[in-house]
């Protein structure tokens, strides 16, 4: 009897330490007894196991519970799966409600490129039948299982990581479908139920976080969505209020007659930086604003806005904003802001209605000037034209500058490039810096300008207009009132002006000075042609004046010497013969000649003025 008790009071200690089974049945006791307490430990060994699993449960929900970005989620708990499983792979698939079918999203220990990116097809593989039917499914060796529809994908897929025993249940909350958790090994293993029943739990703790972080990740996008939406509201608002306040400011400058210096100036004041306002050929009009490009790049800047600047929409030049100006089809200019910090729809708007409000005023000024233009055309067409009412005209020509009371020059400029009338007069205008008083009249532009000198004015006006185009100018006068002249005689004279001066240039073309300018006077005897009165004895003095000169000081005939080589045929042994002297007398003379006129008065051009001017000098003493 002792030994019976002492044997079960052994066995019971035993299992009150927590004794497996096998150390159990190493005790000699009853066999009925030891069967009983054998089956006792086993029932302790599953509540262990089962405490154990439900605090793992545990932990995980709240690991779960605290994260917020779905791919972590998924990372831990395919993570968890696999340790709480104890397999060698865990993976999970979502539904794809597009395709009806589910994708790889997240693995653990898979090691397979391939396995990672496969897709299951309803139906298809185990994978598809938990996804089909949603309902467990699991398998100690896949390849071998005929209840799978196998596919060459899903079966290359398992294949190539190496998996045999798959255990696949669905994630479902609340009748939605979300995925498939799957645990796998690379060897035969048999998935009890209590093992599917602990996947199963984690799968539905899994389902809940997934919609939870998904539901969190919705609502932060329509937060974020409402917020943006808001912002472009408070944007599309502040927006308004400065279109409001542009159009309330262009719409000012246009009632005050204000200019392109104030919209442009304006412009700087609505958007910052710096704007400028460029004409049709690039020529800056006007600047304002902080800090514009300087002169060295400003031509760079006017060629690339130019060539690149279309239409009326805002462009894009590389760091600055352009618009092209037009009018009635016609390019009259652009503008430019650069130094922007932002430039949204409604600043670029603004941008495109302050061209439109240029183009309005750009014309308003052309209209005014060409009205002007027509004001002075006029005046000069009537001066010229050798009748008119020579009060009025000469009123007006002083109310636009010319006091035709002293003399002036008049000009007539003829283009050569086949240009505008009308662009030359402006660029005439612009080339005598508004001293002057200039017309179009018969296609050329005509100028009546202070001073005494014609030829001078019209060489430094050639040169002026020749960076830009190629002109002729020819010049005459001075012509004046003068004290007690007639009327008619200044209308006249100023016809006769402007007929010297057009015959002048069309001379210099054809003597081949194309781009110069010149009066009669200074075309030598060609200048005698194109006169209207030939100054025949003015032309004799300017060739011949320094040999009269000479010969009237120191009683010498240098003239007649000259005279009579000519006409020997440029002999000096003939013309001594002609003038009864000594050879060498004749060739000191015209050693004498050399020094007044000039080395090269032999040359046969300057030999033909001077023979000329002998001849006239005849003509003049008779």
């Amino acid at each position: 009897m002792p030994d019976t008790v002492d044997a079960g009071t052994r066995l019971l200690e035993s299992l009150a330490s927590g004794a497996s089974p096998a150390d159990l049945a190493a005790i000699d006791v009853d066999p009925h007894a030891r069967d009983l307490a054998m089956r006792i430990a086993g029932a302790f060994d599953v509540q262990r196991r089962r405490e154990q699993q439900l605090a793992a449960l545990v932990d995980t929900a709240r690991e779960l519970a605290s994260m917020t970005d779905p791919s972590v989620v998924l990372d831990a708990i395919v993570r968890r799966a696999r340790a709480l499983m104890g397999t060698d792979v865990a993976y999970l698939t979502l539904y794809d409600p597009t395709n009806e079918d589910t994708y790889m999203r997240a693995t653990a220990g898979s090691v397979s490129a391939q396995f990672q990116v496969v897709r299951l097809d309803f139906g298809s593989g185990l994978g598809g039948l938990v996804a089909q039917s949603r309902k467990p499914y699991w398998t100690a060796d896949y390849f071998a299982d005929a209840r799978f529809m196998h596919t060459s994908s899903i079966d290359g897929a398992v294949g190539d990581e190496g998996l045999v025993a798959i255990c696949g249940t669905p994630l479902i909350v609340k009748d939605e479908f979300v995925g498939v958790l799957f645990a796998s090994n690379r060897t035969p293993r048999p998935f009890t139920h209590d093992e599917v029943a602990l996947l199963g739990s984690l799968a539905a703790l899994a389902a809940v976080t997934i919609v939870q972080v998904r539901a969190a990740e919705d609502s932060a996008r329509t937060l974020a969505a409402l917020s943006e939406a808001t912002e472009r509201v408070h944007q599309y608002a502040a927006g308004i209020e400065r279109a409001a306040t542009a159009h309330d400011r262009f719409a000012e400058i246009v009632l005050e007659g204000g200019g392109v210096d104030d919209l442009t100036e304006s412009l700087t004041q609505l958007l910052g930086g710096w704007a400028l306002l460029l004409d049709e050929d690039g020529v800056l009009r006007s600047v304002a604003g902080a800090s514009p490009p300087t002169a060295d790049t400003l031509h760079d800047l006017a060629e690339q806005v130019v060539h690149r600047a279309e239409g009326a929409r805002l462009t894009r030049i590389g760091d600055v904003w352009a618009v092209a100006i037009s009018a009635t089809e016609t390019r009259i200019g652009y503008l430019v802001i650069g130094d922007v910090s932002t430039m949204d729809e409604s600043d670029q708007r603004t941008v495109e209605r302050a061209a439109v409000v240029t183009a309005l005023v750009l014309l308003g000024e052309r209209n005014r000037a060409e009205a002007r233009q027509q004001q002075r055309t006029d005046v000069v067409a009537g001066l010229v034209s050798g009748h008119g009412d020579l009060g009025v005209l000469s009123a007006a020509a002083r109310s636009l500058g010319v006091d035709l009371r002293e003399p002036s020059c008049l000009l007539v400029v003829r283009r050569d490039d086949g240009g505008p009338a009308r662009s030359l007069v402006l660029a005439v205008n612009a080339a005598l810096g508004g001293l002057g008083l200039v017309g179009e009249v018969d296609g050329h532009a005509v100028a009546l300008v202070p001073g005494t000198d014609p030829g001078p004015a019209a060489a430094e006006l050639a040169q002026r207009l020749s960076r830009t185009s190629v002109v002729t100018v020819g010049a005459a006068g001075p012509v004046s009132e003068g004290a007690g002249a007639s009327a008619g005689r200044l209308l006249e004279d100023l016809a006769a002006a402007h007929t010297e001066a057009l015959r002048t240039a069309e001379a210099l073309v054809a003597l081949g000075r194309r781009g110069d300018g010149a009066s009669a006077a200074d075309l030598g005897f060609a200048g005698l042609i194109v006169g209207t009165r030939p100054e025949v004895a003015a032309y004799v003095h300017s060739v011949l004046g320094a040999l009269v000169d000479y010969d009237a000081s120191r009683g010498t005939d240098l003239v007649g010497t000259l005279e009579a080589y000519f006409l020997a045929g440029s002999s000096p042994r003939h013309a001594a013969t002609r003038l009864h002297v000594h050879t060498n007398t004749v060739a000191q003379r015209l050693e004498r000649i050399s020094r007044l006129v000039g080395d090269a008065w032999q040359s046969p051009e300057r030999a033909l003025e001077l023979q000329l001017a002998l001849r006239l000098r005849h003509l003049v003493a008779s």
